[in-house]
């Protein structure tokens, strides 16, 4: 850490429950409320941050405070939010690695680990690790998706109630069933479906449907697919869809289920995941997809640190593209665009240690999310909360908790060309004492397999 950070841990760990937090720079994106000062071009506002009793007070322009710890003009944002991950299967690439980096070769490599290793005890140290991990970098909520087979799925879900419980007041914790369309088409269906409501999950799936653009569709595809919105209407369920994770140009899923959606007048909120192929449509074809997404009011999320590593990877040549979706068209046709890690150190992403800065550092450059950076931070916070249904995360408000994330970084090209490894976490207020975990934790488990 920084001496300019380690001074200010320091003077953080003696102010006591009532300080002033002088000389931020917040992007305006993130506060709930107008700016007290002016916006700078990196839509920056310099400011000082009134927290009492672990929430925030009062915040007011630079200079108004007369005392109290400075940031000298770093950056603050609020605790993030990762709302696509796979925590049930994180940190086993050192016991079962992907053969080639494929798509092909992870599905092999994560369904043979799974017959093999996948236990409650197992599943717990791993997703244990991983929320260690988001917790010291600052993440405040996440949704994770659970691989749910039968037999294994009770014992999954078994697991994330644990969790959920055991992690109450540190991070908030969701999850989401993943399992072919197909799965749930039969009595399976109805089982997993229950399982997820008694969990108070989300209901999720993976399809691409593959063909022609302009064919019809496969004769079993739509009744599938009425059936499982079927599934989560009965029990009132959201829905979060793995869709087109692929780069074949005739993966057409996502306008399927906007127009199934729109359709069945589906009530409960929708988000969709990767949507790699759209990116690989023509114009026409693609810009009614977006336009059906935006009316079904779709919530999109994108993981470009794992598409890129997954997509157009062919041995022996260099990819061709970068694998992610039509992010600056969604938002411009008005559809929220979130990011997020997806998968860490295992065969779908053979890096990664959630950390949503990192997440947030990368899409920025993979998908230009810059010049200007507008009210792309909030793809990493405010966006991701409200789609996940988390009203009091992802943005810093006058009354919320003072769970913030403090940098030396003054402007965005400071901020994004560093890991940011000193940053200072807190959490109510008080500066947060966790460490990341050391990866020899894991070796018991990962020697095994």
């Amino acid at each position: 850490m920084s001496q300019a950070m380690t001074r200010l841990r320091g003077a953080l760990g003696g102010a006591g429950v009532t300080y002033w937090l002088r000389d931020a720079r917040v992007p305006a994106c993130l506060l709930e409320a107008a700016p007290p000062g002016p916006v700078d071009r990196e839509g920056l506002v310099r400011v000082d941050i009134s927290i009492a009793d672990g929430r925030v007070a009062a915040m007011a322009p630079a200079g108004t405070a007369a005392e109290g710890p400075s940031l000298e003009g770093g950056q603050v944002w609020p605790g993030l939010v990762d709302g696509h991950t796979h925590i049930d299967k994180g940190h086993i690439w050192p016991r079962m690695p992907n053969p080639d980096g494929t798509f092909g070769g992870a599905i092999a490599a994560v369904m043979a680990d799974r017959g093999a290793n996948w236990s409650i005890e197992d599943m717990r140290a791993r997703a244990d690790f991983a929320l260690r991990s988001a917790h010291a970098h600052g993440t405040v909520a996440l949704r994770t998706h659970l691989d749910s087979y039968m037999p294994h799925a009770p014992n999954a879900w078994t697991m994330f109630r644990a969790l959920r419980d055991e992690w109450a007041g540190r991070i908030t914790l969701q999850a989401s069933s993943i399992a072919p369309l197909d799965r749930f088409a039969g009595e399976e269906g109805a089982a997993l479906a229950d399982i997820v409501s008694e969990s108070g999950g989300v209901l999720g799936m993976v399809t691409r449907l593959t063909g022609g653009l302009h064919d019809d569709l496969p004769a079993e595809f739509q009744p599938m697919l009425d059936r499982f919105f079927a599934l989560a209407e009965e029990r009132d369920l959201a829905l979060d869809l793995h869709v087109d994770e692929s780069g074949e140009t005739g993966a057409r899923a996502l306008r399927e289920i906007a127009a199934t959606a729109l359709r069945r007048g589906f009530k409960r909120p929708i988000q969709c995941g990767h949507c790699c192929a759209l990116s690989l449509h023509p114009d026409e074809f693609a810009a009614e997809t977006i336009r059906l997404c935006a009316e079904a009011g779709i919530a999109i999320i994108v993981l470009p640190m794992c598409n890129m590593y997954l997509q157009d990877r062919v041995p022996g040549r260099t990819p061709r593209w970068r694998g992610v979706t039509l992010v600056h068209e969604m938002r411009a046709a008005g559809i929220p665009v979130s990011v997020a890690s997806d998968n860490t150190r295992d065969p779908f992403y053979a890096y990664g240690d959630l950390d949503m800065v990192e997440v947030f550092r990368a899409a920025t450059r993979i998908l230009h999310l810059d010049h200007p950076f507008g009210d792309w931070p909030r793809a990493a916070s405010a966006t991701p909360a409200a789609a996940l249904g988390l009203r009091d995360h992802g943005t810093i408000r006058v009354g919320g908790a003072a769970d913030l994330i403090l940098f030396r970084a003054r402007v965005m090209t400071e901020l994004l060309s560093r890991p940011q490894a000193d940053r200072i976490v807190l959490r109510a207020g008080r500066v947060l004492e966790a460490e990341l975990p050391d990866w020899r934790e894991l070796d018991r488990l990962c020697t095994r397999g």
